[in-house]
C-alpha cells in the first residue's frame, strides 16, 4: 500500500470524518478550515451576509446557515459516526432530547474530534484560494491565513468537504427590480425579531421553511406561503400554524404586491427565499473535468470520484436527503483506501459508463439534472455498496427501523414530531 499527503479542504463532519479515515488508512493529512473553530455549518453566529441576497460575488460570506431555533430533523440515533454514537451524555449543559438543537450537534463534533486527536490536523482561519492539477498526478493549493501572504503547497491528493449551504439559490420574480419591498435568503435568517409586524412571503415548501414559518409566526403581521408543488403547500398546511399557502409567486409590482399564480395577491414588506443552495467551488480549477451545470456536480462517479482526475481528487457530502453523518462516514472509508490502494477503482471508461447509465435512469424517470444528488429514493442502495467496498459491514437493521419509522411520524405530525416521536419498535436492539 502506498500512504500519500492529503489535503482536506473544509472541517465541517465531512471533513473531521474524512481526515480521520485517511489518517486511519495512513496518509499524511492536513485540513483547511476557514472559519475559527471546527463543525462547519453547525457553528451558529448571529452575523449575517451584508447583501441579503447572496448576490454579489465579493460580499463578506458567512459559512454558516444554522438558525437560532433549529433543531434536528432526524433523531439522534441516526446523527452520529457508526462506531462513535450520538447518544444522550446525561451532562446538564447537553441537550438530550431525541431530536436536539444545533447547539448538541457542535459539540459532538467538538468531542469526536478530541476523542480522535484531530485537532493538530486543522489549519484554522485559513482560506483555500486555488486547487488545481500539476504533473505526475500531484495537485497545488494555494491558501492564505488571517489575510496574510499566500501559501503555496503540492499534495499527492484533495479531498473536497467544503458543504453546499453557502452559495444560496434565488427564485426569478418577475417584477422584482420595481418592486418597494426588501428580500432575503433564508442563509441570512437568524431570528423572527426583523421580521416584527411586517407582512411576510416566503418561499418554499421544505422542512426550513416550515421552520422559519413558524418562528416568524409569532411575530409577523402576516405570514404567506409560496410553492411551487402541491406537494409542497399540502407539507405547509399540516403543520398547521397561522400562514396562507399560495401557488407560486406569478409576478410583483410597485405598489407592492406580489401576485401568485392564481392571480391572488397579497401587498407585501418582506419575500424571504427559502429556496435551497447551489452547489459552489469557487476554488476549484479542473480545466472543465468537474462543472456545477443546474446544480449537478459532474461528472462524478457514485457522486464522489471525477474518472478523469479520479484518484487524486474526490468530493465528500455532495448527495442531500441521506443520513448524512453515516454517509460522510462510508465515503470517507472508501476514499481512504482507493488513495492507499487497498481497494482499486474501475477504469475510467467503466467510471463514465456507469455516470452515464446514472443520468439515463433519472431522465428516464423524469428527475430534474437540478436534483441528482437527492438519494432519499436509494440511500441505504448506496450506502450498503460503500460499505461492500470498504470491507465494512451494510447499514444495520435497527438504524433501518429507526429512519423509516421516523420518517412516518414526520410526514404524519410535520409540527410535532420533534417532541412527539412515535416509536413502534419496540424490539429495537441497538
Amino acid at each position: 500500500m502506498t500512504y500519500k499527503k492529503v489535503a482536506v479542504v473544509g472541517c465541517g463532519a465531512a471533513g473531521l470524518v474524512a481526515s480521520r479515515e485517511l489518517r486511519r488508512e495512513g496518509h499524511k493529512v492536513v485540513v483547511f478550515e476557514r472559519g475559527t473553530q471546527l463543525g462547519g455549518t453547525w457553528v451558529y453566529t448571529p452575523e449575517t451576509e451584508p447583501d441579503s441576497l447572496g448576490l454579489d460575488p465579493t460580499r463578506t460570506i458567512v459559512h454558516s446557515s444554522v438558525y437560532k431555533s433549529l433543531r434536528t430533523n432526524v433523531p439522534r440515533e441516526l446523527f452520529g459516526f457508526r462506531d462513535f454514537p450520538f447518544f444522550g451524555s446525561g451532562l446538564p449543559d447537553r441537550d438530550s432530547r431525541r431530536y436536539p438543537k444545533h447547539e448538541e450537534v457542535l459539540k459532538y463534533l467538538e468531542d469526536f474530534a478530541s476523542e480522535f486527536r484531530l485537532n493538530d490536523l486543522i489549519r484554522f482561519q485559513t482560506e483555500v484560494l486555488f486547487v488545481g492539477a500539476e504533473i505526475e498526478g500531484k495537485w497545488k493549493i494555494k491558501s492564505r491565513r488571517n489575510s496574510n501572504d499566500e501559501l503555496d503547497e503540492t499534495y499527492d491528493a484533495v479531498v473536497i468537504c467544503s458543504g453546499h449551504y453557502t452559495e444560496p439559490s434565488i427564485a426569478d420574480i418577475s417584477g422584482i427590480e420595481v418592486w418597494p419591498g426588501w428580500q432575503s435568503h433564508s442563509h441570512n435568517y437568524r431570528t423572527p425579531e426583523p421580521y416584527r409586524n411586517q407582512v411576510v412571503v416566503v418561499i418554499g415548501g421544505s422542512l426550513s421553511a416550515a421552520d422559519i414559518c413558524k418562528d416568524i409566526a409569532t411575530v409577523a403581521k402576516e405570514v404567506h406561503v409560496a410553492c411551487r408543488s402541491e406537494r409542497g403547500r399540502n407539507f405547509i398546511h399540516k403543520h398547521g400554524f397561522d400562514v396562507f399557502v399560495h401557488p407560486m409567486i406569478d409576478r410583483v409590482q410597485d405598489d407592492g404586491r406580489v401576485v401568485f399564480e392564481d392571480d391572488t395577491y397579497v401587498i407585501a414588506d418582506v419575500i424571504l427565499h427559502c429556496t435551497g443552495y447551489k452547489y459552489h467551488y469557487p476554488f476549484l480549477h479542473t480545466g472543465g473535468a468537474v462543472n456545477v451545470e443546474d446544480n449537478r456536480v459532474g461528472p462524478l462517479y457514485k457522486h464522489v470520484f471525477p474518472p478523469g482526475l479520479a484518484p487524486g481528487i474526490s468530493f465528500i457530502g455532495v448527495p442531500n436527503y441521506i443520513l448524512s453523518f453515516t454517509h460522510f462516514e462510508l465515503q470517507s472509508k472508501w476514499i481512504a483506501g482507493v488513495l492507499s490502494g487497498r481497494i482499486s477503482l474501475p477504469s475510467e471508461e467503466e467510471m463514465m459508463q456507469d455516470i452515464e447509465a446514472f443520468y439515463s435512469k433519472l431522465e428516464a424517470t423524469n428527475v430534474p439534472k437540478r436534483h441528482t444528488h437527492q438519494l432519499m429514493d436509494f440511500e441505504f442502495e448506496i450506502e450498503n455498496w460503500l460499505a461492500e467496498q470498504c470491507g465494512s459491514l451494510p447499514i444495520e437493521k435497527w438504524r433501518k427501523e429507526v429512519y423509516y419509522m421516523a420518517y412516518i411520524d414526520f410526514i404524519a405530525r410535520p409540527n410535532t414530531f420533534r417532541d412527539d416521536f412515535k416509536d413502534n419498535t419496540p424490539q429495537l436492539q441497538i
